[in-house]
């Protein structure tokens, strides 16, 4: 089964772009299909694959931050290919 899963980490400190960076930077090494836009970051794949990798990523994502929020979202398709059609 394939996923699409959006994330927004939200570290709640000053020196928050570290955090983020490192957090894409790792997803976009794992070798799943990843895309990011200013708000939010897609990663896109057969459901074990990304979920194994976000287990590990959010969790070095959180322990890297004092306090934040981590935003998930998932849809049980792969949307990587979408177009909107209007």
């Amino acid at each position: 089964m394939n996923i699409s899963v959006e994330l927004t980490l939200t570290p709640l400190q000053n020196d928050f772009e570290p955090a983020i960076i490192n957090f894409i930077k790792e997803l976009r090494s794992s070798g799943l299909t990843v895309l990011e836009n200013p708000l939010s970051t897609q990663v896109f794949g057969e459901y074990d694959a990304v979920m194994k990798v976000l287990q590990k990523e959010m969790k070095t994502a959180l322990e890297a931050i004092d306090n934040g929020l981590l935003y998930i979202k998932i849809v049980k398709s792969d949307r990587s290919n979408y177009e909107p059609h209007f």
